[in-house]
């Protein structure tokens, strides 16, 4: 997920929204406090694969234990009796198979979003990706950027995320409408999902595309909401298409006629979002992500903006200032900010979707080598103090 950054450079600003949409809260985060080690690759591992690599995504198990993802490719969880006592269980929760076959979606997949109900069965989203410059034959590129094929996938656990399961074939929760030979030379589909938040009986995700051009179907790259009324079936999410919440995108290796949908860009984000929260006072929604200089940005760092339908969103503001994983690593003089998540260590909710006024800003910190982002990376969190006004 590294060569994510680029995706800041492809995905414009898009702030699209419905006509009777409400005007946007006010709101200010101001980060108060110096940041605290979680996780440090070089100290904590059980193997080489254990490096923060995705925005930390946490739920509450049964026993009221909290599970924290957001490693690599090889999933493991960090778990504690509460946020502030984590650490790594070496369990491989879910192994990542590196097929060549692309109809398998078992190339490369990353749990960047859960919920549960029970702290027992809990459903994941995954960002997969296949990357076929890894898999001879498959892209003439033989580069990763070209060769890329992103999906989002679903796996699901029984036994409150110490193992994840994917169905046979997988579920394509959100597939670009073509299979992965097609349009080589750009990375394609749909990218890192934010965490899932709940709206009544609703629940609602964020996902990136990098968008299409289709006979019929032109799909506009920006980040895209979906929506579901129950996430233990991955079959039944859909993305607001502007009017409603009717897109589907389903596996283009399975599908029974070309998908036409399109979804709707929502929010002034430059690329994935990292979460999304609901303010416990108001009512309100604050979203953080991560950008660079330039596009409307005027410094690289975090950001965040705030929304009262999860669809219009206000002006985005710099939260913490810093090189990020998407600007040029051969001109970083410290470590690199990526995949920030906000995180309330007193969140009601079992799968921390909500926030007070206080939460924790919980980021990787990326060093470098050179041009190259290594491996040696810390998981940091800050608190930071939240007010929104009504």
């Amino acid at each position: 997920m590294v060569a994510q950054r680029i995706l800041l450079t492809l995905l414009p600003l898009l702030p699209h929204a419905a006509a009777a949409a409400p005007e946007p809260p006010l709101s200010a985060l101001t980060v108060v406090g110096p940041p605290a080690l979680v996780f440090k690759a070089g100290r904590d591992a059980c193997d080489r694969a254990d490096v923060p690599d995705a925005p930390a995504r946490a739920f509450r198990d049964a026993s009221g234990a909290v599970a924290l993802y957001g490693m690599h490719y090889r999933n493991r969880a960090l778990r504690g009796p509460d946020l502030g006592h984590l650490k790594l269980d070496c369990a491989v929760v879910l192994d990542s198979g590196e097929k060549s076959d692309p109809a398998a979606y078992d190339d490369r997949s990353w749990i960047t979003a859960t919920w549960t109900e029970d702290g027992t069965r809990v459903a994941a989203l995954l960002h997969h990706e296949y990357q076929a410059n890894e898999h001879p034959g498959r892209c003439p590129a033989a580069s990763y950027m070209a060769c890329w094929y992103n999906t989002i996938t679903a796996a699901a656990s029984t036994d409150g995320g110490r193992s994840f399961r994917r169905q046979s074939p997988p579920v394509v929760v959100a597939g670009a409408p073509f299979r992965q030979e097609v349009d080589q030379g750009r990375h394609r589909g749909f990218f890192n999902p934010s965490n899932i938040v709940a709206d009544g009986t609703w629940r609602y995700v964020l996902a990136s595309t990098t968008g299409w051009t289709r006979p019929g179907s032109d799909q506009e790259a920006g980040v895209c909401l979906f929506r579901s009324d129950d996430p233990a079936d991955p079959t039944r999410w859909r993305a607001w298409t502007g009017t409603g919440f009717t897109a589907a995108f389903p596996d283009p290796y399975r599908a029974v006629r070309p998908n036409t949908a399109t979804c709707r860009p929502v929010g002034p984000f430059p690329g994935p979002v990292g979460a999304v929260v609901r303010h416990r006072g108001t009512g309100a929604w604050i979203a953080v992500f991560m950008a660079k200089a330039g596009d409307g940005f005027a410094r690289s760092g975090f950001y965040w903006t705030a929304s009262r339908d999860l669809i219009a969103w206000d002006s985005p503001r710099l939260l913490l200032e810093g090189a990020t994983l998407y600007d040029d690593p051969c001109t970083a003089t410290a470590p690199l900010l990526a995949y920030p998540s906000l995180l309330d260590p007193d969140a009601r909710g079992r799968n921390f979707d909500d926030v007070g006024d206080r939460a924790l800003l919980t980021y990787a910190s990326l060093r470098t080598e050179g041009c190259t982002i290594t491996s040696d990376r810390d998981l940091l969190r800050r608190p930071v103090a939240i007010r929104v006004w009504p």
